[in-house]
């Protein structure tokens, strides 16, 4: 196994915890803790997508889940600043 590889397959099992914890209601999916582990495993994976076995589909379905979840954060920490959340 490589290391894109383990990066790979350490992101799925970050998304994974993450949306098991949302979906059992363990973790508000609107919580920095959700986003950031959904972030860091899309950036994970798109990592060794586009470092080994490129896949257009995959890499655009893990793009998107990074940018949904680095706008979720944005959007917490601008409720934060404007005393909104």
């Amino acid at each position: 196994m490589t290391l894109t590889d383990a990066a790979g397959l350490a992101g799925v099992l970050v998304i994974l915890i993450a949306y098991a914890g949302a979906a059992l209601g363990k973790i508000d999916p609107e919580r920095p803790l959700s986003l950031l582990c959904n972030l860091a495993g899309a950036s994970l994976i798109l990592w060794s997508l586009l470092t080994q076995s490129f896949n257009l589909s995959a890499a655009a379905m893990e793009g998107a889940w990074a940018l949904v979840s680095a706008l979720g954060l944005a959007r917490w920490a601008w409720r934060r600043v404007s005393g909104r959340g």
